[in-house]
């Protein structure tokens, strides 16, 4: 059995929110009767959105993504110059597994399996996503230090988690996160004076940029898939 919002994502209708919402304006039925949020199916159940019937997708796919500068990373916004699923155009609804503002570049994984953007978004995993900042004026060491050992953001009324900073040239440094705050190193910057001028995500956790051009994805595959699969607690890999 498996919770109907879960089912409806699976079937790549939409995420589990807007199934939801779904649910609630009266649009699923299941076996002919009105859905009600909370409701558990199973594979030999007749459910329908909108009167047609719909059945998950059997083959999981997972992109490696090099987001360029001015895509929104959401599925559905008129307000967005372009989404990220308009600029990838893949045959099959993906949605991404943690955001990258609009000002931001570099990799972001898409994917229509639920589960792993589940495990690969709880905060409690510290997964690693690596950043490559560059910054308006000159790093200092003390500037970096404070960085490393977490930053209290007032806006967000938390602070940051500690985390690996390393020094590259006059204006940049990398940094490895375990945590997705909103526009976290852009506020932890400006927390010291600093502003940032280019914001490239160059690795997560297992699966790296580097190969890419922007706007280009891939599809991962093989020993490199079983790793992130695997990293998620995820023992089989269901494509």
């Amino acid at each position: 059995m498996t919770r109907l919002n879960k089912y409806l994502a699976e079937c790549g209708i939409c995420s589990r929110r807007n199934a939801d919402k779904l649910i609630a304006q009266g649009s699923v039925t299941v076996n002919g009767n009105k859905a009600v949020s909370g409701m558990q199916v199973c594979t030999s159940d007749c459910v329908e959105v909108n009167g047609k019937r719909i059945q998950p997708v059997s083959a999981k796919v997972v992109l490696a993504y090099y987001k360029p500068v001015g895509i929104t990373c959401t599925e559905k916004d008129r307000h967005a110059e372009k989404t990220i699923v308009e600029a990838i155009n893949y045959p099959v609804r993906l949605t991404y597994a943690g955001r990258l503002d609009k000002e931001s570049e570099g990799l972001i994984l898409m994917t229509n399996d639920g589960t792993l953007i589940q495990q690969m978004m709880k905060g409690a995993n510290h997964h690693e996503k690596e950043y490559l900042v560059k910054v308006d004026k000159e790093i200092t060491k003390e500037f970096l230090d404070k960085l490393s050992r977490g930053v209290y953001l007032k806006e967000l009324h938390e602070t940051t988690r500690p985390c690996s900073v390393e020094y590259i040239g006059k204006y940049t440094f990398k940094m490895i996160l375990t945590q997705g705050l909103n526009r976290q190193i852009r506020r932890m910057c400006a927390c010291f004076g600093y502003g940032v001028r280019s914001l490239t995500r160059i690795r997560v956790m297992n699966i790296e940029l580097a190969g890419l051009k922007c706007g280009e994805y891939r599809e991962l595959s093989g020993e490199e898939l079983s790793k992130l699969y695997c990293a998620c607690g995820m023992s089989k890999v269901t494509v």
